[in-house]
């Protein structure tokens, strides 16, 4: 699927390209209640075409004002340019894959194992995998953020340097309240993200799934409806039936790195792509030396690249194309190595 939106909006939170903090005052208009009541009404026209009804607007709209805390932190972001340095991952494996988390997944695993057959049955997603998404966004639902997802979205939209990102989720969810979607559920991340999943609005109103058979896609308190829409995301990404994410292994000192380099320039995340090598199959690697140090081998005409996120002579991953949609969900190498690995540890 590739969900350009997501990610853009994931880059912001990640400070990838952001400004510094205090490059940019919170602007001055952000006290202008007549400004930013202007700008919902402007919204209008949108919305009707979206089928938006004008008693929702007109009963959200009166009552919202802008939030000064969303714009501050939208703006204060960390710095981290195209060629800042990237990190071992080792610190943030030992942060993201600890024992705690490891063992409150093993738990939530158990505990949802019949659904979760069920789905992968359906989806080819496998059990572990939703569990570990739903581990590293939420801690397993223990906190999915307390900010009014339409008072936030409607201050970014009318702020303005990022409207063309922040207006359609402000729609969306504008869409999901008159569908249904109780007011008390929408509430999330300053920049959107709610539910279980973290899924932007867009996202629930395309990929939200009812899990549990009541017709409804409750992502906010029902664990079968979020693990199901989890899984549909991942499909809808390109995931594999039977195919792992990949696998922890040990590079020969022989190898020529600058060989495996890849061949092409990514015009998406190329933080991210640019650290991977280019692609053989898994019979290729193995005759070149690396040896499996965990998981079992894919098939020898599985494709993957190499990543090692710590440098030579430390552990690294032969990555298949279910890793990069571990990267649709969030484009950061640290992020997908750390919910594969979590995925691995709580089905253990």
């Amino acid at each position: 699927m590739g969900d350009s939106l997501r990610t853009a909006i994931i880059s912001v939170i990640l400070g990838c390209g952001m400004i510094a903090a205090g490059a940019i005052p919170v602007a001055t208009h952000a006290q202008d209640d007549a400004g930013f009541q202007a700008y919902l009404e402007s919204l209008r026209p949108k919305a009707a075409a979206m089928g938006i009804s004008d008693a929702t607007l007109n009963r959200v709209f009166p009552e919202l004002t802008p939030n000064p805390r969303v714009i501050q932190l939208d703006q204060n972001q960390p710095g981290g340019g195209a060629y800042s340095p990237i990190p071992n991952f080792e610190p943030y494996r030992q942060k993201h894959v600890d024992s705690a988390r490891i063992s409150r997944g093993r738990i939530a695993y158990q505990a949802n194992r019949a659904r979760l057959a069920r789905i992968e049955a359906e989806t080819g997603v496998p059990e572990e995998i939703m569990v570990a998404i739903f581990g590293h966004e939420t801690n397993y639902g223990s906190y999915t953020g307390d900010f009014d997802l339409i008072r936030s979205l409607a201050t970014l939209s009318w702020e303005g340097r990022r409207r063309t990102l922040f207006e359609p989720e402000l729609l969306a969810t504008l869409k999901m309240l008159d569908n249904g979607v109780p007011r008390s559920r929408l509430v999330g991340s300053w920049a959107g993200a709610t539910g279980y999943p973290q899924f932007l609005p867009s996202v629930y109103l395309r990929l939200g799934k009812d899990g549990d058979g009541d017709g409804k896609a409750d992502i906010w308190t029902s664990e079968a409806d979020a693990l199901a829409s989890i899984a549909n995301y991942f499909v809808q990404s390109g995931w594999r039936r039977g195919q792992p994410w990949g696998i922890s292994v040990s590079v020969p000192a022989s190898l020529d790195r600058a060989s495996m380099a890849a061949r092409t320039s990514p015009t998406r995340c190329p933080r991210v792509f640019n650290r991977h090598s280019r692609w053989l199959t898994i019979a290729e690697w193995r005759r070149l030396g690396l040896v499996r140090t965990g998981g079992n081998w894919p098939a020898d005409t599985v494709m993957a690249t190499l990543l090692e996120p710590d440098g030579p002579n430390k552990t690294a991953y032969l990555l298949t194309s279910n890793y990069r949609v571990i990267l649709d969900y969030n484009c950061s190498n640290f992020y997908a190595l750390s919910v594969g690995l979590l995925a691995d540890a709580v089905k253990q």
